[in-house]
């Protein structure tokens, strides 16, 4: 039985040493067969140099490097391409995720599931962090009408099967989480410890969190489109119920001069409502162009065994 361990590499060149020999003192309960693919996403830190000496030295380790940044999650799926393993094991490579955890998680695994994610206990993250984390998923929840669990991430052992079925995927907008729950198979939760992140901090600024977000709704749900055309029918039943009564008012008398004010809080407010679908529509449009292109996920620049 052959193990893979995919780790996407960005900003880590002071922990890169730290990772693999922690990740090789857990493997050595787990299997005596497995690699370590690390996937460095055009990261604008030494750590390229550090995967090549540190792939150059160990057998176990491999090296790929990407031709740009292309996203945490497009470095994972390109490891994911790579790996050979009956089971994978996914995981960051900031050590927030503890190598510690991989043989708490592969022997759940023994026991018949096909996916073991990790849940978070307590994330070792700041307060804007959390809260951010906390609105993000209660919305994706809303939005892709399934249950998220916003104490778990990449972190997990999937059999190779899974893997197979989340690679075969066409979604230009690759999200892995939330691609293992869409494929299904059998799954359950182990809870871990979060560690703090042995050096620097997360690359994930607000502005990327949000691109992110938008992409997700738009890519994984199509509740959007369904809200606005809900919202214009209540538009336009409030309209008809409006226009009978003041109908029913200059019928009787009682309006003598119509209200310039009225009117054009009416008009700015529709074409508001209107210009706001027009958006929606546009991005969901945009999307489909963007995957008209079928560009591809990723280019590998490098791989060293």
């Amino acid at each position: 039985m052959k193990v893979s361990v995919v780790s996407p590499v960005y900003m880590a060149e002071r922990v890169l040493s730290l990772l693999v020999h922690r990740i090789q003192d857990s493997m050595e309960t787990v299997a005596e067969d497995y690699e370590i693919i690390l996937v460095e996403d055009g990261s604008p830190d030494n750590s390229w140099s550090i995967v090549e000496g540190i792939a150059s030295a160990n057998k176990e380790v491999v090296g790929i490097k990407l031709s740009r940044n292309f996203g945490q999650h497009y470095a994972i799926t390109a490891g994911l391409q790579q790996a050979r393993g009956d089971w994978i094991i996914v995981m960051d490579c900031d050590l927030q995720d503890q190598p510690e955890e991989i043989p708490v998680l592969f022997k759940k695994a023994m026991e018949g599931y096909d996916i073991v994610l990790a849940r978070r206990k307590a994330r070792k993250d700041n307060f804007l962090k959390k809260q951010f984390s906390i609105c993000f998923y209660r919305l994706l929840s809303f939005f892709t009408d399934t249950k998220q669990d916003r104490s778990v991430a990449n972190f997990g052992v999937y059999h190779k099967k899974v893997i197979r079925a989340v690679l075969d995927m066409g979604d230009i907008i690759r999200v892995f989480p939330i691609m293992v729950q869409w494929v299904g198979y059998k799954k359950t939760t182990v809870d871990v410890n979060h560690a703090k992140r042995e050096a620097g901090k997360s690359s994930y600024t607000f502005q990327k969190l949000f691109r992110l977000a938008v992409n997700i709704f738009l890519t994984f749900s199509n509740k959007p489109l369904i809200l606005t055309v809900r919202f214009g029918l209540f538009i336009s039943l409030v309209s008809f119920l409006v226009g009978i009564f003041y109908l029913v008012k200059y019928l009787t008398g009682s309006i003598v001069v119509l209200g310039y004010t009225s009117l054009i809080l009416s008009i700015w407010f529709l074409a508001g409502i209107i210009i706001f679908s027009i958006g929606i529509l546009g991005l969901y449009v945009g999307k489909v162009f963007d995957t008209t292109k079928k560009r591809p996920f990723f280019i590998i620049d490098k791989i060293v065994k």
